[in-house]
């Protein structure tokens, strides 16, 4: 089973510096493709001089995260993909353990563990060791509920099916993405993957996280500011909504959610963030300006339940849980 790593790269030739030849240590014998996404920095030329090998597939501008895989993807022979972002720091036969379970046909979507480069001890934001969602849309993690990020112990050393797989690394299986038709361009960049998953998800597609396999990713490695993350993730998260629950529940779902967002422009008020205030406000009226587009974008095929808790944000805030381990 023939497996290709795809590395999106924006104005990441530090990061390439630093990342990349630990991806080519470690994957040996396997086809890597750097996809640029429009970069203005010298990423280009520096593959070409230290890496000729590299097969880079180059785009003329910043297209997003959704449509320079969606654009790459179909250029590259392969069984599974392997997306991973160029801020990542793989280990020692880590996609040993993953390839084994889609050579048995026991999965369609996978991550291995994420931990924080920085503070290798601690999961990573983005995926930690694997993604669920609430009733109203928040995305959590084993390892991560919303900034709390636990100390990783062993406690989430399972492979375990899981709701949606981590950006930061995802393998996905050359069919499961056809079948798909690939990532939503419309979201541009966040939550994409969570929307992807979702609708495998719908299509009784098997999404785990490989806990003996591990990599380390610093975050925030797309050079986009906080506020404009906040925007997107809001907005986009929203928008998934939108697209992945079942007609009959969506007005109470969003009528809820809307109230959360309320909340969260108040909070960041009240700590004087009044940028961050203004991206919650931004990416609300453009979620009701894109709301028609992504409802068109529905289908009838919904699954019975697709969240793990009823509110993580009453969970955390009201009632104390911070850990995955205590729901």
């Amino acid at each position: 089973m023939k497996l290709s790593i795809v590395i999106l790269n924006w104005n990441g030739k530090l990061l390439l510096k630093k990342f990349l030849p630990n991806i080519i240590l470690y994957t040996p014998n396997t086809p890597i493709y750097v996809v640029d996404n429009g970069s203005e920095d010298d990423s280009i030329v520096f593959l070409k001089k230290e890496y000729k090998k590299i097969n880079i597939i180059k785009l003329s501008k910043n297209t997003g995260y959704a449509k320079a895989y969606n654009y790459a993807l179909k250029m590259i022979d392969s069984d599974v993909y392997c997306l991973i972002n160029n801020d990542v720091m793989v280990t020692k036969n880590w996609t040993s353990p993953i390839m084994s379970y889609f050579k048995n046909k026991k999965v369609d979507i996978a991550q291995p563990l994420v931990l924080d480069f920085k503070n290798k001890n601690k999961f990573e934001y983005a995926g930690a060791a694997g993604g669920f969602i609430d009733k109203f849309g928040y995305p959590f993690c084993r390892g991560r509920i919303f900034n709390n990020i636990e100390n990783n112990i062993g406690q989430y050393d399972n492979s375990i099916n899981i709701f949606w797989a981590s950006g930061a690394c995802m393998f996905i299986d050359k069919k499961c993405w056809k079948s798909l038709e690939g990532f939503d361009e419309d979201f541009f960049m966040h939550q994409e993957e969570i929307d992807f998953c979702w609708r495998a998800k719908n299509l009784n597609k098997n999404i785990m996280c490989i806990s003996n396999s591990k990599v380390y990713h610093i975050g925030s490695g797309s050079n986009l500011s906080s506020d404009d993350k906040i925007y997107f993730n809001h907005r986009n998260s929203l928008l998934t909504l939108v697209k992945n629950v079942e007609k009959k529940k969506l007005p109470i779902v969003l009528l809820v959610r809307s109230v959360f967002e309320l909340i969260a422009i108040f909070f960041y008020l009240f700590k004087g963030k009044i940028s961050k205030s203004f991206m919650i406000i931004k990416g609300y009226f453009k979620f009701i300006f894109l709301f028609a587009k992504f409802y068109r974008k529905r289908d009838n095929n919904f699954p019975v339940k697709y969240y793990r808790r009823i509110s993580i944000i009453l969970d955390s805030y009201i009632f104390g849980k911070n850990k995955f381990s205590e729901f």
